[in-house]
């Protein structure tokens, strides 16, 4: 394994990664009164982690948070990818970004959803997220960011 071939954004977007993988165990909200539930929350003060409050979103922003650990492993590897390096952990990252800021929003889990607030793990989440987006954006230019024509063009 040669780790000097990964450049500055794969390491960004590793660390951002991590970040994101990390706060899922966090607190991404508190409850505010004893009538909000939220899973297995209950009651006022209480905080959920992503984890337990997420659901199914929980796998996606997983998937999303191990992608450019993924895509490093392979580089320091040496292997050939079929894809230019950083495309599909940009993607990996809208993803993540767009969830995490639906279910801060738009669409809070829980009831009643005017007493959920969210939490400084929501915001850790985010934070990972454009960490990701910065890492693949900074390693697409890197390698030049070619333009590929659109299909069917000559």
């Amino acid at each position: 394994m040669k780790f000097d071939r990964l450049d500055r954004g794969e390491a960004l977007a590793v660390i951002g990664g991590l970040i994101l993988a990390l706060s899922l165990f966090l607190s991404w909200y508190t409850l505010n009164n004893q009538y909000a539930s939220l899973h297995s929350c209950r009651g006022s003060g209480a905080s959920c982690s992503g984890w337990s409050s997420l659901g199914a979103f929980s796998v996606i922003i997983v998937i999303a948070a191990i992608a450019p650990v993924v895509l490093a492993y392979i580089v320091v590897r040496g292997h050939a990818l079929s894809w230019p390096r950083g495309e599909l952990t940009a993607l990996c990252s809208l993803v993540a970004i767009v969830v995490t800021l639906f279910l801060g929003f738009i669409d809070k889990p829980g009831s009643p959803r005017g007493e959920i607030h969210i939490s400084y793990g929501w915001f850790l989440a985010m934070l990972g997220g454009v960490l990701i987006l910065i890492g693949a954006v900074v390693r697409s230019q890197e390698s030049g960011g070619r333009r590929r024509k659109p299909p069917g063009v000559l």
